[in-house]
């Protein structure tokens, strides 16, 4: 599956009716992102069940805002509308492929539990 360009008005539906997003963050005059962009496009032909989406910051300043992008590229990965990884800098194939591995294995009923028992934490 080819990738997506996330705007702030598709950004919701695609994370909402979806179950696993990887989102890279980025921008044209940034040498880093430019070089993982084959990298990003090899594992969204490789992994055709998770939905593969870039966000150029430069015109979606809005969004880059939201979640306190940085630095780029930004990798993202939501699963369930759950912001699970997070990372700035591009990544080697292999590690690609791993961490989307691990996100696909990923239990989220425990996730789910987690967080829950943080939010509790931070309102006791």
């Amino acid at each position: 599956m080819a990738t997506i360009d996330m705007t702030a008005q598709n950004f919701e539906p695609t994370i909402q009716n979806n179950n696993i997003v990887l989102v890279d963050f980025w921008a044209t005059w940034c040498a880093p992102c430019r070089s993982f962009a084959p990298i990003f496009e090899a594992a969204s032909e490789a992994h055709p069940d998770v939905v593969f989406a870039k966000v150029n910051t430069e015109e979606q300043e809005e969004l880059a805002a939201q979640f306190q992008i940085r630095s780029i590229p930004t990798l993202m990965i939501f699963r369930e509308q759950i912001i699970i990884f997070s990372q700035p800098g591009s990544l080697p194939e292999p590690a690609l492929n791993e961490i989307i591995g691990k996100a696909s294995e990923l239990d989220m009923d425990l996730v789910r539990k987690e967080i829950e028992a943080q939010q509790q934490q931070g309102n006791a």
